[in-house]
């Protein structure tokens, strides 16, 4: 890792990291909240949506997540809305290899032509001419899936030597799939679900660090809900600050190639989450927290 990939910066906690030759703050910023109810259709407050983009802006994060299945197409339109023409620091990632069907479940699209497909959406709604990085989403709704990626991969792969893609990534992957990934093409990123007491990836995290490797976990719908926790809650208690917070906080000293995307529709919530994660926890609250997940 370059020396140049953890660089602390004075309005975000964290410091920063690289996506090959794009450099990131580590506090990004998940769009998926911005759609209407499950996901689906437009915002009922469209003036917040585009708020809140124009806040996580204005604040320097630099890394936004999205999706053309959110909405679908709806939260990458807002992006576009809010903030085009794009600073040349900040950096969309978004996925492809899901869409959505009419009872708002996630049926994979990871055929060649769902993928050229999804590519040139995501082009004409973000009004770019090359996406920063894009992730192929593997596996399904209850997670990663064992199975060859080869084929939706180096699908990708052409596009990015078309110029359409700068970066790829792989999402919901196992690690068998992630060094499937490795050995076609080089990857920036994983996106897997990661939380304080959801650690299957422990190993993985550590392994991506050591090669430069960003992994930035997800987390259930409504963030944290499923987290519910006797020592989280203590600790948090104790900092006088929500468990929102130390588990974000907890999640910034992991490791230093995690990099957070939190997502919500409220600027005040936003603001609440980047004080959050620049807790400070001492050695003994980090040992407390760590014993949550084993």
């Amino acid at each position: 890792m370059s020396e140049t990939m953890n660089t602390p910066s004075a309005s975000l906690p964290g410091g920063t990291w690289t996506l090959g030759d794009l450099t990131v703050t580590r506090f990004g910023y998940g769009a998926m909240q911005l759609a209407g109810p499950g996901v689906m259709g437009p915002p009922a407050n469209r003036d917040g949506a585009l708020a809140v983009l124009r806040e996580a802006a204005g604040l320097g994060i630099s890394h936004i997540d999205t999706a053309g299945a959110y909405g679908p197409r709806v939260t990458n339109q807002l992006i576009r809305e809010a903030l085009h023409p794009y600073s040349e620091s900040l950096h969309i990632v978004t996925k492809v290899g899901a869409v959505r069907d009419q009872q708002g479940g996630w049926p994979p699209a990871r055929q060649p032509e769902d993928l050229r497909r999804a590519v040139h959406e995501n082009l004409e709604d973000f009004g770019l001419d090359s996406l920063d990085v894009v992730n192929l989403r593997l596996g399904d709704a209850q997670g990663p899936q064992p199975g060859s990626l080869a084929e939706p991969f180096e699908t990708l792969v052409e596009l990015q030597q078309q110029g359409l893609i700068r970066h790829l990534g792989v999402s919901n992957a196992t690690a068998e799939q992630v060094a499937e990934a490795q050995a076609i093409a080089p990857i920036v990123c994983v996106q897997n679900m990661y939380n304080l007491a959801y650690r299957q990836d422990d190993e993985l995290i550590d392994d991506l660090a050591d090669k430069g490797i960003a992994y930035v976990p997800f987390f259930p719908l409504g963030g944290f809900t499923p987290l519910q926790s006797t020592a989280l809650s203590a600790v948090a208690t104790r900092l006088d600050a929500t468990p929102m917070s130390v588990a974000l906080a907890w999640l910034l000293r992991r490791s230093p190639n995690i990099l957070l995307i939190p997502g919500t529709s409220s600027v005040a919530h936003l603001r609440e989450n980047v004080a959050g994660a620049g807790l400070s926890l001492s050695d003994e609250e980090l040992a407390e927290l760590d014993k949550i997940g084993h």
